[in-house]
């Protein structure tokens, strides 16, 4: 399952290699002015708000490489950074990514990395305006930064929902948790046994949930067809349960949301059925879906119905009514966001 690694990397120039590795990168955006190529980026929005965010993401805590190919390691890297620029109701629009990389990794490692992080940012439309490569010990080291724009009346934040509003979440639950569950057994296998060949069959969405994620920027862009602006989202990298708490928290509100309504594949929900795990419990505390919680107001409920994989799960209430889970036997039971202990999660 591992990827092969070289002896020590090849004698190359730091500011050589970045400028081979920028050739391929075609910048898309407008309001970039300089990209990679000086000592810094310049950057020129056409809107009134700059919306920024960044992540570091530390091998063996958040990526385990027994499993992970690099290139989807810069694939999520860029889908992990944006989905917190997407769930400010912004567009993203340039990226910057540092690597530190010790002498286990040649140059091809390297690039299959920068490949995943291009193809990420084709997908979504972004520049890369920043690279630098510097070593480290032994530990692979990701840092990437991104940038958006967002006209300020588009500017949306978890703040804002209230009382009666509609809860509405981008996609299905728990799938990239499932496929977290496979890849750690089938490790297991591995170390015991490296010759045994993992058994992935039928499980392609799970492994694509988990290892491959996507940034819902087509939701976004649904939204501004249909003339919908949020009054509250987020995120959703924790699990459902602490995306609602986020917002219930920073809105001085309360929320109800229906188990019957939470969306999860069959695949998702049979997988959890076979490792013992309640499949609510997953979507509530799961990670890694990188989806959109968000609310609207009720006079927006037949515009929704235009904006496709979007569900609508409950309604906000309330802040003494505070967060609360209507069961499918009709019990009502408190929402507490228990986190997600696995390496791969980001806040």
């Amino acid at each position: 399952m591992n990827h092969s690694v070289a002896e020590e990397t090849p004698s190359v120039g730091k500011y050589d290699l970045i400028t081979e590795l920028a050739k391929g990168f075609v910048q898309e955006n407008g309001s970039t002015v300089v990209g990679i190529g000086d000592d810094a980026a310049v950057l020129s929005p056409s809107s009134e708000y700059v919306v920024t965010s960044s992540k570091v993401f530390l091998e063996n805590v958040h990526f385990d490489l027994t499993y992970v190919p690099l290139q989807y390691l810069g694939y999520k890297a860029v889908t992990v950074v944006c989905s917190d620029i997407l769930a400010m109701n912004a567009i993203p629009t340039q990226l910057s990514v540092n690597v530190a990389i010790s002498n286990r990794f040649d140059l091809k490692a390297v690039q299959d990395l920068l490949d995943g992080v291009a193809t990420g940012c084709e997908n979504l439309h972004v520049d890369i305006t920043g690279l630098d490569i510097t070593t480290s010990r032994r530990d692979l080291i990701v840092s990437v930064s991104a940038t958006g724009e967002c006209e300020p009346a588009h500017l949306v934040r978890r703040q804002g929902a209230a009382e009666n509003e509609l809860i509405c979440v981008s996609g299905d639950f728990a799938a990239a948790y499932a496929g977290l569950l496979l890849l750690e057994r089938e490790k297991k296998v591995f170390d015991e046994n490296p010759g045994v060949q993992p058994d992935f069959a039928g499980q392609d969405y799970l492994l694509q949930r988990q290892l491959r994620p996507e940034a819902r920027l087509d939701i976004i862009e649904a939204l501004r067809r249909e003339d919908i602006i949020p009054t509250a989202m987020t995120n959703v990298s924790d699990g459902m349960a602490a995306a609602l708490m986020q917002i219930c928290r920073a809105s001085n509100t309360g929320a109800v949301i229906f188990e019957e309504r939470i969306p999860m594949t069959e695949l998702t929900f049979n997988t959890l059925r076979h490792f013992s795990i309640v499949h609510t419990v997953a979507a509530l505390n799961g990670g890694d879906d990188y989806e959109l919680m968000f609310t609207i107001k009720q006079a927006d409920f037949e515009r929704i119905k235009n904006v496709a994989n979007v569900s609508i799960v409950g309604y906000i209430k309330e802040k003494a009514y505070g967060c609360q889970l209507m069961t499918n036997d009709n019990h009502q039971i408190e929402i507490k966001a228990q986190g997600f202990s696995k390496m791969q999660n980001h806040a």
